[in-house]
């Protein structure tokens, strides 16, 4: 199979909570690019690494796990801290993950243009030269989006707006949560998905944490609760990429052709995520791999 590109962030996750701190390797464009190659579609990561240890350890990672990568270069790795109290986190980001840019160069361009699908999430939108770059790169191409901002990033509400519905309007997917529609548009997640439709998303899935997801396209909508699996939640920052790459797993062999397949693509995307999400960081995890264990003990 010809690997899928994913366009987006790669940086450490510094966690701190009452236990300590410790770094895990981290991103959202970078869990989407793992977490499709563990559910068994090869995958090309395009992101910035910088040219330091931390550089250095992801680019280990992706190795290990068979992600290729075409590495934009910078002095320093972009860095997240997180502190916890709970299961959700809150972000402060390093000045290189604020500045962070995406190279379009001939190698990156061939891969997208070999790639069935290309996806996108924690890309700069509110950057104007890099959305023009990146709406230039995958014109053509079958699209998977997921704006994925965070406050702590986000420049230009407007500015990433323009350049998020740019690449919307025509994508295969758009994924969106209910943090988005606050951060992003201040309105309801129902509403946004309507927004996303009308500017010309074939298919936009909107997640909901506890609350579940709904998933649209043209006259389908479907709605899944939150999965059901062994153990407590311990983490829930990877759980949005976790069903971004589960959807496109579905996806990249074509859409569902009718109402049962756009089903069956939400609940693969809500188990995968759900089981994620027994986990501390970002790494897919498959339900299957929550049989036979005291997932309440277990942490990373």
């Amino acid at each position: 199979m010809t690997r899928v590109v994913v366009i987006g962030d790669a940086l450490i996750d510094e966690l701190r909570d009452e236990r300590g701190v410790r770094e895990l390797i981290g991103g959202a464009a970078l869990n989407v690019a793992v977490g499709l190659v563990r559910l068994g579609v090869p995958a090309t990561l395009i992101a910035m690494v910088g040219d330091d240890e931390a550089g250095a350890h992801i680019r280990a990672y992706l190795r290990d796990y068979g992600v290729e990568l075409r590495a934009t270069p910078a002095p320093v790795t972009a860095r997240a801290v997180s502190v916890r109290s709970g299961a959700e986190p809150t972000y402060a980001f390093s000045d290189a993950a604020r500045a962070r840019r995406v190279r379009f160069g001939d190698a990156e361009r061939a891969a997208i243009a070999a790639a069935p699908l290309t996806v996108v999430s924690g890309f700069p939108f509110d950057d104007r030269d890099q959305s023009e770059q990146l709406a230039d790169a995958v014109s053509g191409r079958r699209l998977a989006i997921d704006p994925n901002p965070r406050a702590g990033l986000l420049q230009d509400a407007e500015a990433f707006v323009r350049g998020f519905e740019l690449l919307a309007a025509g994508a295969e997917l758009v994924k969106v949560s209910d943090e988005d529609a606050t951060l992003l548009y201040g309105s309801p997640l129902d509403a946004l998905r309507t927004r996303l439709i009308g500017v010309g998303a074939r298919a936009v899935l909107a997640t909901a944490g506890a609350q579940g997801a709904v998933l649209e396209c043209g006259p389908v909508v479907v709605s899944r609760p939150a999965s059901p699996m062994p153990g407590r939640v311990v983490d829930t920052m990877g759980a949005g990429d976790a069903a971004l790459a589960a959807a496109v797993a579905v996806l990249v062999s074509g859409p569902p052709a009718d109402e049962a397949g756009w089903a069956a693509l939400l609940q693969s995307a809500m188990d995968v995520a759900a089981a994620t999400c027994r986990f501390e960081g970002g790494l897919l995890r498959h339900p299957s791999s929550l049989a036979g264990d005291d997932f309440d003990r277990i942490g990373t």
